[in-house]
């Protein structure tokens, strides 16, 4: 069986890393434990000035930019 160069698996590697994961095999909302637990951690930003609310979302991680629940 013939090897790759390091270079060919280099740059295979390099485009499946670069591959986006489709929005219909993410999660659209997870819980704060599953954003935890997949490595990730909650960042919480107001929206405005703050008086309409706040945003949720886990960044990092299997669940990164989903929303936290």
């Amino acid at each position: 069986m013939r090897k790759l160069p390091y270079s060919l698996l280099a740059a295979l590697a390099a485009s499946a890393l670069a591959v986006p994961v489709t929005a219909s095999a993410l999660p659209a909302d997870v819980t704060a434990g599953q954003c935890v637990a997949g490595g990730g951690m909650i960042v919480i930003s107001a929206v405005g000035d703050g008086s309409q609310g706040y945003t949720k979302r886990c960044t990092g991680g299997v669940h990164d930019g989903q929303t936290a629940l």
